[in-house]
């Protein structure tokens, strides 16, 4: 049985530096934002379910959330201002990125690129989840620039802005829920946290 690179590749996630036109008081790198976008995914399915008759499954959107930026192992991770600079990037950009997933689903042994597949590259029934994991991804970016806020960076201040425009026109109210009951814990530091909880 021949060897397969794929969990190896995955594990190289922790490599890919995220930000990098801007200038970050901590680094954050590609495992880090996937293990974020997964639980804030599971977060907003949750949400969804219980306070908006929703029915998905958050077991799912975590495991989409883990898995939607494989690509950037072998890409890197593009800024957004590149990659949304016309159509014509943002489309050629696209068929990179599923190149790219493709490439790492063929590293996988025959009989379990089935179970990996779905995962990378995102299938029409899993839309709906789709969409809850892009709102999560959108998220995560707000959280960091937050973060880099509260740490004094002025460099993150029209991210924060654009991203939060861009959250509030999903128009989705799991995630302005989010937004409004759990977002602002994110500027305070563990001490304001704690206080706040009489911990």
């Amino acid at each position: 049985m021949s060897r397969s690179h794929f969990f190896a590749q995955l594990s190289r996630m922790k490599y890919i530096s995220r930000w990098g036109l801007m200038r970050n008081t901590r680094p954050e790198n590609l495992s880090e934002h996937s293990l974020e976008v997964a639980v804030l995914a599971h977060a907003l399915c949750v949400i969804k379910n219980r306070r908006f008759s929703g029915n998905l499954s958050p077991e799912r959107a975590a495991l989409l959330g883990i898995y939607h930026d494989a690509g950037e192992i072998l890409t890197g991770d593009m800024p957004t201002p590149v990659k949304y600079y016309n159509p014509e990037i943002k489309s050629a950009y696209k068929q990179v990125e599923r190149m790219a997933g493709q490439h790492l689903i063929s590293s996988l042994p025959d009989d379990l690129r089935g179970d990996f597949s779905p995962l990378i590259d995102q299938r029409e029934e899993d839309a709906e989840l789709i969409k809850i994991v892009k709102a999560a991804d959108k998220l995560s970016a707000l959280i960091k620039c937050m973060e880099e806020q509260r740490n004094g960076n002025r460099e993150f201040d029209h991210a924060l802005t654009s991203t939060k425009e861009i959250l509030e026109r999903m128009r989705m109210p799991e995630v302005d829920c989010f937004m409004r009951e759990f977002l602002e814990s994110f500027a305070l530091t563990l001490d304001e946290q704690q206080n706040m909880q009489n911990f």
